[in-house]
Order: structure tokens, then sequence, then C-alpha cells
């Protein structure tokens, strides 16, 4: 199996991460800005030094309900002008970006962040009524 160097990480495997992050770190938080999701890709340094494309997948490539161009990912999804939050099943789309990534592979990204993927099935699970009675408060601001 071959390791995930920083260098490799595609950006929008990155802007989820940095999304995914804070919506962990502040899960009554039900959105975040475009500007708060940029500044946790910088602080989390994935890839070293924070690299232009990542502005540019917050605000156009990784977003669900905005006309592709060219990107045509389903990871975020913009709740209002310049707030976004993860991406869920359920969540309308541009129909250009039917089929699209929502997640990162497991593979293509670093170790350290694969228990971000399994926190995020959880919310998922929740989300389609399919989580136990008793939801966890860190789950709160996802519900509504």
């Amino acid at each position: 199996m071959a390791v995930v160097t920083k260098s490799c990480i595609k950006v929008a495997d990155e802007v989820w991460i940095a999304a995914a992050l804070l919506h962990r770190e502040q899960p009554a938080q039900p959105d975040f800005t475009v500007e708060e999701i940029v500044d946790r890709a910088m602080r989390e340094g994935i890839a070293g030094p924070i690299r232009p494309g990542v502005y540019v997948h917050v605000v156009q490539h990784c977003v669900a309900n905005r006309p592709p161009n060219p990107g045509r990912y389903r990871m975020l999804l913009e709740t209002t002008n310049g707030r976004r939050r993860l991406f869920r099943k359920g969540d309308a789309y541009h129909p250009a970006r039917e089929g699209a990534k929502t997640t990162p592979n497991m593979e293509d990204i670093p170790p350290g962040y694969h228990g971000l993927l399994a926190w995020y099935r959880e919310l998922v699970l929740c989300r389609s009524q399919l989580c136990p009675r008793n939801r966890p408060s860190a789950l709160a601001g996802w519900f509504g």
C-alpha cells in the first residue's frame, strides 16, 4: 500500500479535511465561513504551506450546489453566501455534479486523518435515522 505524502494530497481532499476538522472541533456550529475553512487548512498544513488552489476549492470546486467550473466535487454545501458545511446525503446539488466525489478516498489521505472518515460516516448514519436513540451531544449541530 502506498503511503500518502503531504505533497500529493489532492486539494479537494485537503479542503474536506479542514471542513471536517472544524465540524468535529465545533459540533454546535452548523457551518463556517470560507475564510474559516481556508484558515483551518492553513493551520493544519496537510500539504505544507497553503496552496493557491485551496481558496477556489472552498469557494467553487468542492461546492455541491454551485455549477461546476471545472471541478465537480460534492464535498461542501453553500448554506448561505460565504458560508459552507460538509455535504450530506440528501442535500440538493447542481445536476452536473451527479455522481461526483463527496469524501476523500481513505487511501488518498494521510493515515492520521482516517478517523475523520469514520466520524463522518457516523454523522451520515445518524442523519439518516439509523443511529442509536440517544444521539451524542457531539453531533448536536448536525441535526435541525
